[in-house]
């Protein structure tokens, strides 16, 4: 029993679990084109800090390098479609104390060459939560890098609600950028 055991494990350990440091995108795909995302939500402030996002995401991986459009093998574009903010905690007095703010968007990546769709997804979203803040209170409840690597939207009333949505669009840029990156 001991020796299946042993025989087992050992070649569990041989066979290794899969992981590699190679990329997975095809070779001929060097160059991607992140085109500003189209904002048809009915906030404002949004397409820029996603398609920075996205662009800063690419630059930071290394497995493709951000090109002019005329230059590039990938076209990524999309749309932003829609913010949505709802109270997802209430207090005693029936006032919110949590909301979930989401960002919906749409996403194609085409091979710029034979404009061939890759992949298309006609609906993502990032999503957060945010507490309210009591007077005189300060709020750090941003999760992940958001803050740091993505300026907060400044469309909204609250600090919260501009910092909870720069957090959502940082998930769907992560969203949109590991869909591009991994195999199709």
């Amino acid at each position: 029993m001991r020796y299946a055991v042993s025989s087992a494990l050992l070649c569990a350990l041989l066979a290794g679990c899969g992981y590699t440091t190679e990329s997975t995108l095809p070779t001929k795909y060097q160059t991607v084109f992140v085109s500003t995302f189209k904002d048809m939500s009915p906030q404002y402030d949004l397409q820029a800090p996603l398609t920075n996002a996205l662009v800063r995401k690419f630059i930071t991986d290394g497995r493709l390098q951000v090109a002019k459009r005329d230059d590039a093998d990938l076209v990524l574009e999309g749309a932003i479609l829609d913010y949505r903010m709802k109270g997802l905690t209430f207090d005693q007095a029936d006032d919110v104390t949590q909301f979930v703010v989401v960002v919906a968007a749409a996403a194609r990546l085409t091979d710029a060459e034979s404009g061939e769709v890759l992949w298309e997804d006609p609906l993502m979203a990032g999503e957060t939560t945010y507490y309210t803040r009591a007077a005189g209170q300060s709020s750090d409840r941003l999760r992940g890098n958001a803050e740091v690597f993505l300026p907060t939207v400044r469309s909204f009333s609250t600090e919260e609600e501009n910092r909870a949505a720069a957090e959502a669009l940082e998930q769907l840029a992560s969203d949109i950028f590991y869909r591009t990156v991994e195999p199709w």
